[in-house]
């Protein structure tokens, strides 16, 4: 019996060799990558003690700092996503004149330096900018706000939700919905009752994906929110502000409560996405 446990395989054989090696690689890199630094963190916070932890973590500044990380993060993630899937809809259910364009210009928030981005939205949306002359007269002020913190999140995110839903769009079987229709479905109620259905696993990964990119945000931001205390500051902002004044224990502190925030949104969304996969496979 204990011979037999032995000589059990405990992963399934795999047709290209390697394993070991990879595995071994892999957990070094996101040891070294990952691990490490987060535990680096968590410890110093450690050091700090529950009383002074608390006591950073009650401030009303870094809460407020944090709300508004949080908050943003999670609108801009929202607007991702509904219009992120109409873009990944309209890119790959329609064919026109410079699409392959379009297709190009949602990837330029990943390659264009976000002290750039902000710096271009910032001059856009002032009060005196493109865009922002429009908004002025009805008493709109995007620039220097919140709102403008939320628009250069938007910026940056949508490309996370279009990539990651595109991909799942462009392999759905157009069968099952002419099958839908056949069966006497309206187009919206085949785009309810079939398509979104396929398309929530991804779109829950998209949604996280720019939710976290959101979150970490600091370059395309500093320059578009005015960056006032208990107003338009971030909790990126104010960690750095926290360095700058050579108070590292709050600045550790402050990092360790965005990291246990994210992880618990992000833990919650994960959750979702199994619940999502499984609800399909049961339908399916």
């Amino acid at each position: 019996m204990v011979s037999g446990l032995l000589t059990t395989p405990w992963r399934k054989p795999g047709i290209i060799p390697g394993f070991g090696l990879a595995f071994g690689y892999t957990l070094f890199y996101l040891t070294v990558i990952i691990l490490i630094p987060l535990g680096a963190l968590v410890w110093r916070t450690s050091s700090l003690g529950l009383s002074e932890f608390l006591a950073i973590a009650s401030d009303p500044r870094t809460q407020k700092a944090l709300q508004i990380s949080f908050g943003s993060a999670l609108m801009a993630a929202a607007i991702n996503t509904v219009f992120g899937v109409l873009t990944a809809w309209v890119l790959v259910r329609y064919r026109f004149p410079g699409r392959r364009l379009l297709d190009a210009i949602v990837d330029l928030p990943f390659a264009l330096p976000t002290a750039v981005a902000g710096i271009a939205l910032a001059s856009l949306y002032a009060s005196k900018g493109w865009i922002g002359q429009i908004f002025a007269p009805l008493g709109i002020k995007i620039a220097f706000t919140p709102l403008g913190i939320v628009v250069a999140l938007v910026f940056v995110g949508l490309p996370f939700v279009v990539r990651t839903v595109q991909p799942v769009m462009e392999e759905l079987d157009r069968e099952v919905e002419e099958a839908a229709a056949t069966l006497g479905a309206s187009r919206f109620q085949s785009l309810v009752h079939v398509v979104l259905p396929m398309l929530l696993p991804s779109v829950l990964t998209g949604f996280a994906l720019a939710f976290a990119r959101a979150v970490s945000e600091y370059g395309s931001v500093i320059f578009i929110a005015g960056n006032i205390p208990f107003k338009s500051e971030i909790a990126p902002l104010l960690i750095v502000i926290r360095l700058e004044e050579f108070n590292y224990a709050g600045a550790t502190a402050i990092a360790s409560l965005m990291l246990l925030i994210a992880f618990v949104m992000l833990l919650v969304i994960n959750l979702l996405q199994v619940w999502s996969r499984r609800r399909y496979a049961d339908v399916r």
